[in-house]
């Protein structure tokens, strides 16, 4: 009987783990260097197919702003320097996805940073359909953003040339551990082109995964 009774607990726990998104509903994770032009891409992806697009910097800060008990523990974790631990962001992930009904798509931006945060990422909400990776040169990288800085009236401490450089390769070091769990997933954008040019391989990557679906 306790066996049996384990047995019902844990495909109750199962179910639940594999509830938060529908499975026809297809998850996109979108990463790319700073400056790659992956932020333009996910405007133009949700402009055509109506997916929702979520970043993890963007649900930490509006967490923060809404004063919660949640919010208040991630502030005072974010000014001392420390880093959010990926089960609070991956939390913050699940309950956006969860309370957004009749979703067409999402698409998950900046995420997972890390090797391990994919494969936590799939236990908790679900397998991910599509990697895109827009790939840049590190010049053409430390350009984009020396130039995005020089216009911008805000001024970050990091937008500096030594710093970018230790930035990228950091990226590209724990971004290749990831990408390398996911060949049949992924898809690799050559982002040194133009806008539209780019979008329509993007496009190309997201109807075949549709197409799956």
């Amino acid at each position: 009987m306790a066996n049996e009774h384990e047995k019902k607990q844990k495909e109750k726990s199962s179910s639940r783990q594999t509830s938060v998104v529908d499975s026809k509903t297809p998850i996109i994770w979108v990463l790319g260097g700073p400056g790659c032009g992956k932020g333009t891409q996910c405007d133009k992806i949700v402009a055509k197919y109506g997916f929702n697009h979520l970043s993890t910097g963007d649900l930490l800060r509006a967490e923060v702003a809404s004063g919660s008990v949640k919010g208040q523990e991630l502030l005072s974790i974010m000014k001392t320097g420390g880093l959010v631990s990926n089960e609070a962001v991956l939390e913050l992930l699940a309950a956006a996805m969860s309370k957004i009904e009749n979703a067409k798509g999402f698409l998950i931006d900046g995420y997972p940073r890390e090797e391990a945060q994919g494969r936590e990422f799939e236990k908790l909400i679900r397998p991910v359909d599509l990697v895109l990776y827009f790939e840049c040169s590190n010049e053409t990288l430390v350009n984009r953003i020396l130039v995005r800085a020089a216009a911008s009236v805000e001024k970050r401490a990091d937008d500096n040339e030594e710093t970018l450089k230790t930035r990228i390769a950091t990226f590209r070091a724990n971004t290749e551990k990831i990408l390398i769990q996911y060949p049949d997933k992924l898809r690799r954008i050559n982002a040194e082109r133009g806008v539209d040019e780019i979008f329509a391989e993007v496009s190309d990557a997201i109807d075949a995964t549709l197409a799956k679906k």
